[in-house]
């Protein structure tokens, strides 16, 4: 181990994510905790990769999902590198079953808005890996490889319409949306009734890069977003690219991701 490692215990620690907000309660959060050392803020995966190699922290807090390179490119750019390889959590802003197939014990994730205590959790689980001169590489390696497979999504959808079953390229969805516990699948040739029970279900089987859950309701295709329209108190709605031109309302949690990745 390096002298930085046995000195006082303190932990580097890395943050990435292009969402400034996101960034700055990472940052917050990691403030209010004993031996913590704060590396650098990197805004996207290239400016993650270069503090990284210039810093070498312990561990960075990786955004699954941000613009040129994301997070498992990140990840993937490092394991080929050959360099000093920092543990590495990973956060993202999907529901808890979309994957809880990747919480293993080498490599965690933090389920945005990150909580205090959780974050504290997956601090100590790495100190632990440290102490023990735990690797990380072999499953990072692998939960990438199980991130970046699963990160494909189902091509196929099931929808029903009049008694029939048809199937629908998951790149025509337009837009799901949930009532009385009944999904609506909304593509650009067909509408029916999806066999997924939830939301959550469905979009665990979705491109996570393609497809956003604006509200609690609603599921969209940000490629068949045709126009953002500003809509009450500084709010926005969506109108979709479908045969109807259906306007999506975007809750006030998503409005902030929707500034964000839009600039407005």
């Amino acid at each position: 181990m390096t002298e930085k490692h046995t000195a006082a215990a303190t932990l580097s620690i890395l943050v990435a994510d292009d969402e400034r907000l996101a960034r700055e309660e990472l940052c917050y959060l990691l403030r209010e905790l004993p031996d913590i050392e704060i590396s650098g803020a990197a805004t996207n995966g290239l400016e993650a990769l270069e503090l990284i190699r210039q810093h070498e922290p312990d561990l960075v807090l990786l955004d699954v999902q941000m613009p040129g390179l994301d997070g498992l490119g990140v990840v993937r750019q490092l394991l080929e590198g050959g360099g000093r390889m920092p543990h590495v959590i990973f956060v993202t802003a999907y529901d808890q079953y979309a994957v809880q197939a990747f919480e293993v014990n080498a490599v965690d994730y933090l389920l945005k808005p990150v909580d205090r205590s959780r974050l504290s959790i997956s601090l100590d689980r790495v100190r632990r890996l440290i102490e023990a001169r735990t690797p990380p590489e072999t499953k990072i390696a692998k939960v990438a490889a199980q991130w970046q497979a699963r990160a494909g999504g189902r091509t196929k959808l099931l929808v029903k319409q009049a008694n029939r079953l048809f199937l629908v390229d998951a790149e025509d969805l337009v837009y799901a949306t949930i009532e009385d516990g009944l999904i609506t699948i909304v593509s650009t040739i067909i509408e029916g009734q999806s066999n997924y029970r939830t939301i959550e279900e469905l979009q665990s089987n979705l491109d996570p890069s393609t497809f956003w859950r604006v509200h609690r309701s609603y599921l969209v295709n940000i490629n068949k977003i045709k126009e953002v329209v500003p809509w009450f108190k500084s709010s926005y709605q969506l109108r979709m690219d479908d045969k109807k031109h259906t306007e999506i309302p975007v809750s006030r949690a998503q409005t902030r991701r929707l500034r964000e990745l839009l600039k407005l």
